[in-house]
């Protein structure tokens, strides 16, 4: 049985690529959410990067009153860490698994694969790129926090524990607190994980002089895994 892929806007170099990002957008957007940031950071055409912008499943949404909507996992409350899905986390994770796997299968190996992924996206890719079995080239996290902590130092593989990682907030972000977000970087760096953090004045969002961190980023990351 063949594993269940998502559907996703693919951004492709006029080369065979050598690198691959695959981005994960936030509640309620889809694949399509990030993909006028992918010109931006200009990575496809000079670093053969393929960029893989996958849409996630439709479900019910707890404190959006159950409305469907494309989710990476339930909300419960307004603390995400009050009552996790953790089921959620974890079925999108391995949705999350199997995109990296098929980049494998189609000649990228998973140390030029870097995950990244805004708000709920980014909760994925960090749960699920620590736990990955192979080592990933990196971890773009952005206006999110770490969900399942309580289970990272069991599930976290050795291989991902010096991984990249960047986190980047906004210090006046009202839907996702700077102070969850400190904590999930003190956590992973407390865990022995190397986090590269930022903070912006602005709220959930993204503003110019983050996209010129990240792009900074990117490039000596993925820079480096294909030298």
């Amino acid at each position: 049985m063949q594993p269940e892929l998502l559907e996703a806007v693919e951004v492709n170099p006029s080369r065979q690529p050598r690198a691959c990002v695959i981005w994960l957008h936030g509640l309620g957007a889809d694949g399509h959410d990030f993909e006028p940031l992918i010109p931006q950071l200009d990575i496809v055409a000079a670093l053969d990067v393929r960029v893989v912008l996958p849409h996630a499943p439709h479900r019910p949404v707890t404190i959006n009153g159950g409305m469907r909507m494309r989710a990476w996992y339930d909300i419960l409350a307004p603390d995400f860490r009050a009552g996790e899905d953790r089921q959620g986390i974890r079925e999108s994770g391995q949705l999350l698994c199997n995109l990296v796997a098929r980049e494998e299968a189609g000649g990228i190996p998973a140390d030029r694969i870097l995950l990244a992924g805004f708000s709920q996206g980014g909760a994925i890719a960090l749960h699920a790129g620590l736990r990955y079995p192979r080592r990933l080239a990196g971890i773009l996290a952005l206006s999110t926090w770490l969900p399942l902590a309580d289970t990272l130092a069991n599930e976290g593989t050795a291989i991902n524990r010096s991984v990249p990682i960047m986190m980047a907030h906004g210090m006046q972000d009202p839907v996702v607190p700077l102070g969850l977000a400190e904590r999930s970087r003190d956590t992973l760096r407390q865990a022995g994980y190397a986090v590269d953090w930022y903070t912006y004045p602005m709220a959930h969002a993204v503003c110019p002089q983050e996209v010129r961190a990240i792009r900074t980023w990117l490039v000596a990351v993925l820079g480096a895994v294909q030298s």
